[in-house]
């Protein structure tokens, strides 16, 4: 049997220049693929406000609480890198209840048999991932917010404490996020490898160490999501410009749903990592209704996502996972080629789901083993981006609040001192 993403990758057919801007004419007439606004200014206004204030407020809780906690690293190294999995945490139910209450969305997540027992529904209708502790994560980059839904992922896995992602330098800049994105040990690159190389290798080492504290996890060797995109930025028509430059440059023909990917940062990363994980994950995600020809960035933005109310009908995800020891990561033209290979899979994928409307699932299933039950594929599961108990959103100031009591115990306690000081 043909798979799926070759019967779509067959039927592809080369688009002319005419042909392109007839459709890029058409494409500006169509209505929004989220649908009609549905909020008006004022309202719009409110919504803004109230997520500002749910978002920038929960960000400098967030900040603050990793800023009391910093001195645990000199006191013990394990409870330091606890306190902040569990800041981390927090930021992960933060993005699931924003997306939650101001951009519901609707998640279809499917995979290969790679990924056979993993996935699956709970009676209530919440999606749960078993995926292990360990493993690097890369995916397609479409819109600005794919690492919400990533993070999200995480949070069904009960890992949203320990994703880390490897970013553009400049972000670390950003004000309150900048600062917070450091204590959670995010890697920053300036994409110049001479300069990046070494700072790369040091991070990458410093995930493959144990710590003994209460979020150090079930193995030998701290939990760890690594999360990197090798695209290296989301799809847009100045990436589209850079990925064709690219394919003409070195004579390869060019991607239409997705960019060409670099390998030399992942390449790195599977390298250095080899020994402490087992598995790379893969996720081609895709939006509903972007059409052919546009990009995602310009139609579900911030604004129109979490003001206007028109977020995406459905974001739709296809998970794989390969064995680092079957990927070619010490020869560098072999993994080029192995990586480019997947992403034209990746767009292949794509172009599947906009034939008919879904990616590819698993439907089989295992046979049995040693009297166990067979395990079955996941199929579709559809599901929301929701908190699996509303708690957690309280849960998320104790830690900042019980921080600030501590410290205003401290600081009494030397008014106190000062007092009796002078006294004497």
């Amino acid at each position: 049997m043909r798979h799926p993403a070759a019967s779509a990758a067959a039927s592809v057919q080369p688009i002319s220049a005419q042909d392109k801007k007839a459709e890029s004419k058409r494409l500006a007439e169509q209505p929004h693929p989220g649908g009609a606004i549905k909020h008006g200014t004022w309202v719009q206004a409110l919504r803004a406000v109230s997520f500002f204030v749910y978002f920038i407020g929960n960000c400098i809780a967030i900040t603050v609480t990793q800023i009391i906690g910093s001195p645990l690293y000199f006191y013990s190294r394990d409870l330091f890198y606890a306190w902040m999995a569990m800041t981390k945490q927090h930021f992960g139910v933060l993005c699931t209840t924003m997306t939650y209450w101001w951009a519901p969305v609707k998640m279809r997540v499917s995979g290969d048999e790679s990924v056979r027992g993993q996935l699956r529904q709970t009676e209530d209708g919440r999606l749960e991932c078993d995926f292990p502790e360990r493993l690097v994560l890369i995916s397609n980059h479409q819109i600005y917010t794919d690492w919400v839904y990533l993070w999200w992922i995480a949070y069904t896995s009960k890992m949203h404490g320990h994703l880390y992602i490897i970013l553009k330098e400049s972000i670390k800049y950003i004000p309150i996020l900048g600062v917070g994105m450091q204590f959670y040990g995010f890697i920053f690159l300036s994409r110049k490898w001479a300069t990046d190389r070494m700072r790369f290798q040091y991070r990458l080492r410093k995930l493959s160490t144990h710590h003994a504290g209460p979020m150090s996890g079930s193995s030998y060797l701290d939990p760890m999501w690594l999360l990197i995109f090798p695209e290296g930025t989301n799809l847009s028509s100045n990436g589209r410009e850079s990925s064709k430059k690219w394919a003409d440059k070195n004579s390869i023909p060019d991607l239409q749903h997705c960019m060409l990917p670099r390998s030399t940062g992942l390449m790195f990363c599977l390298s250095e990592l080899e020994k402490t994980v087992d598995y790379m994950y893969d996720c081609t995600v895709a939006y509903e209704g972007v059409p052919r020809g546009q990009y995602g960035q310009d139609l579900y933005t911030i604004r129109s996502t979490y003001m206007q109310g028109r977020s995406p009908k459905s974001v739709n995800m296809h998970w794989r996972r390969f064995a680092l020891s079957s990927i070619p990561m010490h020869d560098e033209k072999a993994f080029s080629d192995w990586l480019l290979a997947r992403w034209r899979e990746k767009d292949a994928f794509i172009e599947y789901y906009l034939q008919n409307g879904r990616f590819p699932a698993d439907e089989g299933a295992s046979p049995a083993v040693n009297g166990a039950k067979p395990v079955k594929g996941a199929g579709h599961i559809e599901t929301e981006v929701r908190p699996t108990n509303m708690l957690e959103v309280l849960q998320m100031f104790a830690l900042p609040a019980s921080s600030l009591l501590v410290v205003n115990v401290v600081l009494k306690i030397a008014h106190f001192v000062l007092v009796v000081l002078r006294v004497r």
